[in-house]
């Protein structure tokens, strides 16, 4: 199995080989859990992401065209399974408890660690798609043509979203963070 391209192996598995998936499994589990931790920013929850990503990955095999390669198609599921479950935490209102002690003094690069989660959890605030290749963009430091080939959308249609994302997360940030201003 070891020797048989992505390709070869999605054929293989669409017929039912589970050994087969569980290859293509083996081959690309560091990536999709990578970008998973990217968007949950929490280890056990990209596990349980990239647990999640794999087995819907699975379900949906047969409808996989093969338009581009299998790893582009993970990343696709992959980031829809982590902006779904984002979503739902957020409608329920579930945000992580981190203890804050008053009166401590944060050195500038805790406070500098501080905005970027700030602007993390403003970014999960974002219409899915934006909140996608905003992710993809800063956080995975994709190209524009690469995230433009994982949303399956023209390039030109990518920038647009981009620019309007920056936009709508500018005003976000603002909110959040009350106008807050670094010195430059």
């Amino acid at each position: 199995m070891h020797e048989r391209t992505d390709k070869e192996l999605v054929g293989f598995a669409r017929k039912g080989d589970t050994e087969a998936y569980s290859e293509l499994v083996r081959r690309h589990q560091q990536v999709v859990y990578n970008l998973a931790y990217r968007y949950m920013r929490n280890a056990a929850l990209a596990e349980d992401m990239a647990q999640e990503a794999f087995l819907k990955g699975f379900r949906l095999l047969k409808g996989f065209r093969g338009d581009c390669s299998f790893s582009t198609w993970m990343y696709r599921v992959t980031g829809s399974v982590c902006l779904t479950e984002i979503a739902r935490r957020k409608r329920r209102s579930e945000t992580e408890m981190l203890p804050h002690h008053e009166g401590t003094y944060q050195p500038l690069d805790a406070q500098r660690n501080d905005m970027a989660e700030a602007v993390r959890r403003c970014v999960t605030r974002l219409p899915e798609k934006y909140a996608k290749i905003v992710t993809l963009y800063y956080l995975k430091e994709m190209r524009y043509d690469e995230i433009a080939e994982i949303m399956d959308v023209p390039l030109g249609t990518l920038k647009t979203w981009m620019h309007r994302a920056r936009k709508e997360l500018r005003g976000i940030v603002e909110d959040e963070l009350g106008g807050y201003n670094e010195a430059e």
